[in-house]
């Protein structure tokens, strides 16, 4: 999951927590919210922490160079 994917479940979460008021049997849809929104901060903070791990990362270019060129002995 990314930074958008978090946000999308805080979003989510936020509506099902605070604007829905309607009833489903057997189901909290606030604390489905909750869960929502707990889930999508979880995944922003990770998304966020992965994120900035890649930014201080360095990168070496090393080249080897083969001389195919073979010294003869001149006294051979």
């Amino acid at each position: 999951m990314g930074i958008g994917a978090g946000i999308f479940l805080i979003v989510v979460g936020a509506i099902l927590a605070f604007a829905v008021s309607d009833v489903i049997e057997g189901v909290d849809l606030t604390m489905v919210g909750y869960i929502c929104m707990g889930a999508g901060v979880l995944a922003l903070i990770i998304a966020l922490i992965v994120h900035s791990q890649r930014t201080h990362t360095s990168h070496t270019e090393r080249v080897e160079r083969h001389d195919d060129r073979h010294i003869r002995d001149e006294g051979v």
